[in-house]
Order: structure tokens, then C-alpha cells, then sequence
């Protein structure tokens, strides 16, 4: 078994790495965070680079990668913090509209969304804040034409930016995945407070939607299956993203623990940062291992990834939070401030502990499988 990269896999990850260096700057980040955009300029760079069709078929115009390569590929944008809709829009949305989609579906949603013309998320939580399918109560009333559309989704990510948003609803007693535009009569979109600002949250309220039959994307098992499917493909993408952003932690830590002074010496020197550095190593590492068995079993083994990917993302969950704590902790007062990244990525930790299920959730995930098998 190869436990590495191949070749093109690392040119994959260097070239990623050169982008976001040059186009996701620091000062970026930082204006991003004061609301002066530029993720439509990120968003027009990668849409230039195939980006947005990354684990899409070729023939409606995706590069056709697999899910390794996403890995690598949000690693890198964890480690810079590349701003805008693509976690919402590819791994979630897009795939889920893979997976569910007509034809014809796919054609129109899918295809604008590999050019970079599409932006798009999923409503799924509620008042319950479950992320549980089960838990979704926001009722679809079934018409003549199709659906309408009347409740209200909570903590949307990107919900402002996006053209369309994928709204999982209740018909009668089953499940049901419609697409409804940003702008449809009886939507209304309002900012909701996060930790994160570099990845916003809205609530979303449908108000009587009407939804025609061409845009109900599933219903019934069909919905519960391409939902629990995006999802992995989702949590996926944030872990090798949380992975990422600890590396960065790492990198950071280690270059100020080598150029900070203290009682005449660097403090690298003192054996107490030498052992939180080492944790956060151990740390990383640790996750990206986890990140890329899921990213590898998603595509050979698909039995077993659920699995994998819960595990990815429970250690993630926890170790991420903790690199950051640690990271924090090397820096000292600079950590705190406004002159320092740092608590950028704190912040991106405690968010996306969160977002996809924190380590509890997954751990009782793990643990249902377990029993059932």
C-alpha cells in the first residue's frame, strides 16, 4: 500500500500552495475579515483554474479528480484561508447535486458550477441544531406544480453570495432536497453572529416558496442517501481544511519559537515550548493521517467511509481547538492581538470544531455503526 502522495498529487499540492501565496495574502485575510471583499476575485481565480469542477465528471466540464486530490486541495486553502463560497458550493452543494441531480440537473446546476458561474449551499439546520436528517421539521407542502416551501433554516453559510440554495425539507413523513434561487418571492436571507468571519452564517426564511417540479432534486431514501453522501464529501473537505490550518499553527509557532528572545535565548530553546510544539506535530500529523485514509477510502472503499470520515473529523475537532490553544500559548500576548494571524486560525478551529458535527456527534456516529455491524 502507498502511504504517500504520487507525483502528480505533490505538483498538485506545490502549484496550490504558490497560488494562494501570491493571491490569499495576510492582508487579504485581514480585509476580508473588516468586510472589504475580495473572495470575488479568489472565486474568479479558481473558477480559472478548474477549481470549481474539481471532483466533477469531464463531460459537464469538471477536471474529473478524485477525493485525495480534494484533500489536498482544501489543505492548502486551510493553510492560507483562502476566503469565499467553495467549501458551500463544491463539496456540499455540488455534490450533492451530483449525486441526487437529474440529467438535466446536473447539465444546468452542476455545468454552471464547474465554470464558476454557480454559487451554491444547503439549508439543513434548525431551532435543533441537529445535523442529524432526522431532525429536519421545515415543512414542504406538495402543489400542482411542484413544492412550496415554508419554515425557517438556521447558521447557512454563505447563504448571502449564493445563486442557489439547496433547501432539505419535510413532506409528509420523507425527506426532500429543492433548489430554490437566492432571490425566489417569499425568501428572505438575514446575517446571523459567528466566531468565524472569513466564513459567514445566515438564517434563511422560506415564507410560502414556490418550487416547480424541474427544481425538487430527491425525495424519500433518494434524499437521505445523496444528503448522508454530501455530507461526507463535505466534512471531508473541512478536516483536510482544519489539517491545513494546523500546519500553519505549527509553521508559525515554530519561526516565532526560533526569533523571539527571551532572558537572552530564544525561547525555542526552553523545553516547555519544545514539548507544545511537539504536541502540536503529533497533532497534525495525526489528523492528516486520519484525512487521508478517509479521503482514499471514499473512493476505493466507500463501505467503510462514513466511517473513516467521522474519525477524520472527530480527531480534527479536538486537535485543531488544541493546536490553536497551543499556538497561542507560544506567542504569548501577541497571540491575543490584532498584529498577529494567529487568532485568525483560532477562530477558523472553534468554527469548524462545530460546523459538520463536533467530536461528539461523530463519536456517537462511530459508535451506532459499530453496534450495527
Amino acid at each position: 500500500m502507498e502511504f504517500d502522495l504520487t507525483e502528480t498529487q505533490k505538483l498538485f499540492k506545490r502549484s496550490a500552495r504558490e497560488l494562494f501565496t501570491k493571491e490569499c495574502p495576510p492582508l487579504l485575510v485581514r480585509e476580508t475579515e473588516k468586510s472589504v471583499p475580495h473572495s470575488e476575485n479568489m472565486w474568479r481565480h479558481l473558477a480559472e483554474q478548474g477549481w470549481t469542477g474539481l471532483i466533477f465528471d469531464e463531460e459537464i466540464g469538471g477536471l474529473g479528480l478524485g477525493m485525495v486530490e480534494m484533500a489536498v486541495a482544501f489543505e492548502e486553502m486551510g493553510y492560507a484561508l483562502v476566503p469565499g463560497p467553495f467549501l458551500s458550493t463544491v463539496p456540499l452543494a455540488g455534490a450533492l447535486v451530483d449525486r441526487a441531480g437529474s440529467r438535466s440537473q446536473r447539465e444546468k446546476y452542476l455545468g454552471g458550477i464547474c465554470e464558476g458561474t454557480v454559487r451554491a449551499t444547503v439549508a439543513l439546520l434548525e431551532e435543533s441544531a441537529a445535523w442529524d436528517p432526522a431532525s429536519i421539521t421545515l415543512h414542504a407542502a406538495e402543489t400542482a406544480a411542484g413544492l412550496t416551501l415554508s419554515g425557517k433554516k438556521l447558521f447557512v453559510t454563505d447563504a448571502d453570495k449564493a445563486d442557489l440554495i439547496i433547501v432539505a425539507a419535510r413532506a409528509g413523513s420523507g425527506l426532500v432536497l429543492a433548489i430554490a434561487e437566492r432571490n425566489a418571492p417569499g425568501i428572505t436571507i438575514n446575517p446571523m453572529p459567528g466566531i468565524d468571519e472569513l466564513r459567514p452564517l445566515f438564517e434563511v426564511v422560506c415564507e410560502n416558496v414556490s418550487i416547480p417540479e424541474s427544481q425538487v432534486l430527491a425525495a424519500g431514501d433518494e434524499a437521505r442517501k445523496a444528503l448522508g453522501y454530501a455530507m461526507d464529501v463535505a466534512t471531508l473537505a473541512l478536516s483536510a481544511e482544519m489539517v491545513g490550518g494546523m500546519q500553519w499553527i505549527l509553521d508559525a509557532s515554530v519561526e516565532y519559537a526560533k526569533t523571539r528572545k527571551q532572558f537572552g535565548k530564544p525561547i525555542g530553546q526552553f523545553q516547555a515550548v519544545q514539548h507544545h510544539l511537539a504536541d502540536v506535530l503529533l497533532m497534525t500529523e495525526s489528523a492528516r493521517s486520519a484525512v487521508y485514509y478517509a479521503a482514499w477510502a471514499m473512493g476505493a472503499e466507500p463501505e467503510q467511509a462514513p466511517l473513516a470520515v467521522s474519525i477524520a473529523k472527530m480527531y480534527a475537532s479536538d486537535a485543531y481547538r488544541e493546536a490553536g490553544n497551543l499556538g497561542i500559548q507560544v506567542h504569548g500576548g501577541i497571540g491575543f492581538t490584532w498584529d498577529h494571524e494567529i487568532h485568525f486560525y483560532y477562530k477558523r478551529a472553534k468554527s469548524s470544531e462545530l460546523m459538520f458535527g463536533d467530536a461528539i456527534f461523530h463519536r456517537e456516529r462511530i459508535a451506532k455503526r459499530v453496534v450495527d455491524e
